[in-house]
């Protein structure tokens, strides 16, 4: 496919999007129930976009209870060749302050109630995620992020906790002496559903605190992370203005890390022993290694 068909999830504070031409909402209905709210259509610099708040519009949906696999279908349902997911974080690190835009490259999964697949008994797969971002897209929204005047650090692990609340400082003092860079609550399973669907997936993770580790800041208020909220949704719009204007000028090629066919080597279940009902279910996230 040469053109794109970008498929933003928007986190806490970013709920639209500037500049949308075009602009068009519908409902996606998917076999995994509904998506957090209706996919806004549009063109942005002439590329196009899907952008679905993971939260709803007006922030009523809380991190366990996101129906991520509904996002992810209807996202793939809905045409996209990629996926970007702008997220709010936490900061474990002193030279990641918030405001800092932290483009991830790795994740450490600390949820526990969450759906963690499309695939159960019936059809089992079993996809690499090594490495579990695009790294073609994660450069792109880098550097365009740079260029919308953020403080880009490309590189860092993000801790998916499971939430609503904010961290004990145990676990604080214990994830950074893990080595993790960020912590926050939406982007696992994310990336393991992208993954499985054939979508090349990068967040750019945006800092609003330091979680409750460092001696100046021992506790998170929501009132500190609301402001640091909306001033990183204006540099994010920015980025997205910024990464869209870029792919414009840029053919789309298949993921050099083979994202778009990773199914053809992760399908065991022999084809007479697979799950009719599931396989329906599976139309559009694997539609096309079944067909195959």
């Amino acid at each position: 496919m040469s053109v794109w068909r970008l498929g933003v999830l928007g986190g806490s504070g970013l709920y639209d999007i500037d500049g949308l031409e075009e602009v068009s909402a519908k409902h996606v209905d998917t076999p995994w129930g509904a998506p957090s709210d209706k996919l806004v259509f549009g063109r942005l610099n002439g590329v196009e976009l899907v952008f679905l708040p993971r939260h709803g519009v007006g922030h009523h949906t809380p991190p366990s209870e996101i129906n991520y696999r509904a996002n992810i279908d209807a996202l793939k349902r809905s045409g996209c060749t990629d996926v970007l997911s702008l997220s709010a974080c936490g900061s474990f690190k002193e030279e990641l302050p918030p405001g800092a835009f932290v483009v991830i490259d790795q994740f450490v999964d600390r949820t526990r109630q969450r759906p963690q697949s499309f695939f159960s008994k019936g059809l089992v797969a079993h996809v690499s995620l090594a490495h579990p971002v695009c790294s073609r897209l994660a450069g792109l929204a880098a550097e365009a992020g740079r260029r919308a005047g953020a403080p880009v650090t490309e590189g860092g692990t993000y801790l998916a906790m499971e939430g609503p609340q904010f961290s004990t400082q145990a676990e604080s003092n214990l994830y950074r002496a893990w080595g993790m860079d960020v912590i926050g609550m939406t982007n696992m399973p994310e990336a393991r559903l992208a993954r499985e669907a054939e979508l090349p997936f990068a967040t750019v993770a945006m800092v609003t605190d330091y979680d409750c580790w460092h001696p100046d800041h021992d506790h998170v208020e929501v009132s500190t992370v609301i402001r640091h909220l909306t001033e990183n949704a204006a540099t994010a719009k920015r980025l997205l203005s910024e990464l869209t204007a870029m792919l414009a000028q840029t053919p789309r090629t298949p993921s050099p890390q083979g994202i778009e066919t990773c199914l053809d080597t992760a399908l065991i279940t022999a084809p007479e022993a697979r799950d009719p009902d599931l396989l329906k279910k599976l139309d559009a996230v694997a539609g096309r290694a079944l067909k195959a």
